[in-house]
């Protein structure tokens, strides 16, 4: 809109006048207001907000989504309506700080090696970074094992009187295990019976 002020004079003198009550002009009183621009302002382009920085830590980017929209913001345009080199970024760096380390993740301990007495078991050691990716940036320093010793109880249970006690066939050792005193473990008088009898 465009305005202006209408105002019911009367001349008084050769440059002088005055201003009456707008009654006192008997003749059609012209328009204070009018609409002007009628035609249609050029499209625009309208910047939504950013997006999070990713990744969730050290050098990232953030994103938004810019629109071509009519001046009143109600209609969406194809880009090329708008003009490209008026068009803001869509993209911007950013960063959450640093990383955390790789570091070295441990899996469960696996079943043990002997099903009596002495054996060892396993478990996986990886080193991952914080998304889950191998590395190789883990200290060696600190690399848990991947080995134990572990030791399964033997049966206890007595051998019956329709069982022979006889040495194992394939322990060939019997006579270092009864030196060595090893017959106290139930592992060894298991297997070395016969040797390790009364001993």
């Amino acid at each position: 809109m465009r305005s202006r002020t209408v105002l019911c004079i009367r001349k008084i003198g050769p440059s002088e006048e005055e201003t009456l009550d707008n009654t006192n002009c008997l003749t059609h009183r012209p328009i204070e207001k009018e609409p002007c621009n009628n035609q249609s302002c050029p499209p625009q382009w309208v910047a939504l907000d950013w997006s999070e920085c990713t990744p969730k830590c050290g050098p990232g980017f953030k994103h938004r989504i810019v629109l071509c929209k009519s001046s009143d913001l109600l209609k969406t345009f194809p880009a090329a309506q708008c003009q490209e080199e008026s068009k803001p970024p869509v993209r911007i760096r950013c960063s959450l700080g640093r990383c955390p380390p790789p570091r070295w993740v441990t899996g469960d301990w696996g079943q043990c090696s002997a099903q009596c007495g002495l054996g060892q078991q396993m478990r996986t050691v990886q080193c991952l970074s914080y998304t889950g990716q191998a590395s190789s940036e883990c200290p060696e320093t600190l690399r848990p094992p991947s080995m134990q010793q572990c030791e399964s109880k033997c049966d206890s249970t007595p051998i019956s009187n329709t069982e022979e006690c006889k040495d194992v066939n394939k322990v060939a050792y019997c006579p270092l295990v009864l030196k060595f005193k090893f017959c106290s473990r139930a592992y060894f008088r298991q297997m070395c019976c016969k040797t390790c009898q009364g001993h």
